[in-house]
């Protein structure tokens, strides 16, 4: 059975997040994704706004800086346009392996971009956004029956876009997160990274007991 894109999301970020949430799968996301997400649709606006009323929308960054990074992504990618004025915005694909919903699908050559609500890092983008970027390349790729080779990844409310080559690691990484989600029949073990653990809704219910500096160290 194919395994959506955001299990494969959250599999990759951590396996056992995913069993919590499979035992919830009503839940919905708060309204602020969407207002987030509703950023990518209208880069022009953005670039054309000032600051007061850039300051009134969900922006994490300064407006000066925000305009500016923005700029920088008009003027260094080759998809800009297609970014603006998408072949198709929130796609449901259904590949071999993996289905859901690619937030933008761009023209020739084909590739989806997601459109996360977070925090990019620094260079790149975040394994579980790579990871469901691929699912998304690979569900496109089997719907068009032709090779989809990159992907992009959207964090609007920095005004950061970031493209991404389908390299062997990457693909690596996403099969291993198709494993661990189509396998997934009870508790995995805990995984042991407290700055994962600490922001997440399920720590509580999970167990896991964050570890103090002065424990980490001995004393």
């Amino acid at each position: 059975m194919p395994v959506a894109f955001s299990d494969l999301r959250i599999a990759a970020y951590c396996p056992r997040k995913l069993y919590y949430r499979r035992r919830e799968p009503d839940r919905e996301p708060p309204e602020s994704v969407a207002e987030r997400r509703d950023l990518a649709t209208c880069y022009p606006d953005l670039l054309a706004a000032d600051d007061a009323t850039l300051r009134e929308l969900p922006i994490d960054e300064p407006p000066p800086r925000y305009r500016r990074t923005l700029e920088r992504a008009r003027d260094r990618l080759d998809c800009w346009e297609d970014l603006v004025d998408p072949t198709a915005r929130n796609v449901y694909l259904t590949g071999r392996e993996c289905h859901g919903i690619a937030h933008k699908v761009l023209g020739d050559p084909p590739r989806p971009s997601i459109v996360s609500p977070g925090d990019p890092p620094d260079a790149g983008v975040w394994k579980p956004h790579s990871v469901q970027a691929v699912a998304a390349a690979k569900a496109l790729a089997w719907e068009r029956q032709r090779p989809v080779e990159s992907a992009v990844v959207e964090y609007p409310t920095h005004g950061v876009v970031r493209t991404i080559d389908l390299t062997t690691r990457r693909k690596a990484a996403y099969r291993e997160a198709l494993r661990s989600a189509a396998s997934l029949d009870g508790p995995p073990s805990r995984i042991e990274n407290d700055a994962k653990c600490e922001p997440c809704e399920y720590a509580s219910e999970c167990g896991v007991r964050s570890r103090s500096l002065s424990s980490l160290l001995g004393d």
